[in-house]
């Protein structure tokens, strides 16, 4: 069965670095997830099956592609398994959480195939960029959908 990552949930971190992760996204990790740098200045949380097809995909591309490497050693250097405890809640490393800006509040959302971890004011300025209906309208043309 093929998950799909909805919502947005604002969770506290707390003092030591634990964030609650959504119910509605706990049952989909049950087999394993993976926290990571991610792309627009968030971290990412992967199922495990997830973070194994992206891996196999960037094992496709071509060494010499520089490309290709900047996105590994950008996303995998700073993975880990991200092991959830039994409140739900996994330990988001403090260099993790420094580079990212998220300090006592976070926000959790869904991407269809993963969840995405925000600073609240990064994924403010990051959503009012979008906000004009034409901005969206030309960012995601050519989509097909």
């Amino acid at each position: 069965m093929r998950w799909v990552f909805t919502g947005e949930y604002r969770h506290t971190v707390d003092d030591k670095g634990r964030l609650a992760i959504p119910a509605r996204f706990r049952s989909q990790l049950d087999g394993g997830a993976v926290l990571s740098r991610w792309i627009d200045g968030c971290l990412a949380i992967h199922t495990k099956a997830g973070w194994d097809a992206l891996a196999a995909k960037v094992a496709s591309v071509p060494l010499t592609d520089p490309a290709g490497r900047l996105f590994e050693r950008q996303i995998f250097a700073g993975a880990l398994e991200a092991d959830m405890d039994k409140q739900g809640r996994v330990l988001v490393p403090a260099y993790l959480r420094d580079e990212m800006g998220i300090a006592t509040d976070a926000l959790v959302i869904g991407v269809r195939d993963h969840g995405e971890i925000w600073a609240p004011d990064r994924w403010q300025v990051y959503r009012r960029a979008m906000d004009d209906p034409a901005t969206f309208a030309d960012a995601i043309r050519g989509l097909g959908i």
